[in-house]
């Protein structure tokens, strides 16, 4: 797999799940996202130390690390090789949820086949292990918010964002846009899946939710992703808004 193949099965695997944005015509089809952000865990098949080598593969190279302890993440920032979109590698830590939903998530994805957790399609080619319970799914819930999306979504693409200045509008235009075509923004820091850094104007378009089919045969609706809308706050500095993306004190010394 090349990557412009891995880009374009992240992309079709989205927007299968957020057919509303795949039908967005605000700009043109082809115009280049800014950055694709990740949610995976730290399973030996789906941390980051199994996921880089293929990553590296395609091109990319991690740029910043980032620690937010609070929210029990580690975030990964690799920069492509050409003007393509950043990966943004969000990476729960599973030691920071309690014992007992910890156990229940570990063992829902320990049900997956071996197979399925191999190769560099693994976060595009949907949730590798069986869908849990309604139960379970509101337990992990309760205790962690992102391990419960993990339990119904895998590791996959959970937003897609867009920088105004490359796609040559404002904010303020593609917010009007969006909110005519039925996305309600906020402007919420932390409402997606990490906090955003003041350098940047942000707002975040979470997708209708999702009427899923649980374990036991109950369907229930539930927020899986969304579109985020990022502009610099000041333009003079020649880094990509991506770079910008993330707290400064989040970010970690790389060895």
């Amino acid at each position: 797999m090349q990557r412009e193949e891995f880009i374009q099965q992240l992309w079709l695997d989205f927007v299968h799940q957020h057919p509303e944005i795949g039908g967005l015509r605000l700009w043109p089809v082809d115009a280049p996202a800014e950055y694709l952000a990740l949610l995976t865990l730290n399973h030996r098949h789906h941390g980051m130390d199994a996921l880089l080598p293929s990553l590296e593969h395609f091109g990319y190279r991690v740029r910043h690390r980032h620690a937010m302890a609070d929210r029990g993440l580690l975030v990964n920032l690799l920069a492509a090789p050409d003007e393509g979109p950043w990966l943004v590698v969000a990476e729960l830590q599973l030691g920071t949820l309690a014992r007992a939903p910890r156990e229940r998530l570990e063992a829902l994805v320990n049900q997956a086949s071996e197979s399925a957790h191999r190769g560099p399609n693994r976060l595009c080619r949907g949730r590798p292990w069986p869908m849990p319970d309604w139960a379970t799914y509101q337990a992990l819930y309760q205790a962690h918010p992102l391990a419960a999306l993990l339990a119904v979504n895998g590791p996959r693409l959970h937003h897609v964002g867009y920088d105004c200045q490359r796609l040559g509008e404002s904010l303020a235009t593609l917010d009007e846009g969006l909110e005519q075509a039925g996305f309600a923004g906020t402007d919420d820091r932390h409402h997606g899946l990490f906090p955003v850094s003041p350098l940047l104007d942000y707002r975040f378009y979470p997708t209708g939710s999702r009427r899923l089919p649980f374990a036991e045969g109950d369907e229930h609706r539930i927020e899986t992703g969304g579109l985020a809308l990022v502009q610099k706050a000041v333009s003079a500095n020649q880094e990509r808004a991506v770079e910008l993306l993330l707290p400064h004190h989040t970010r970690c010394e790389l060895s």
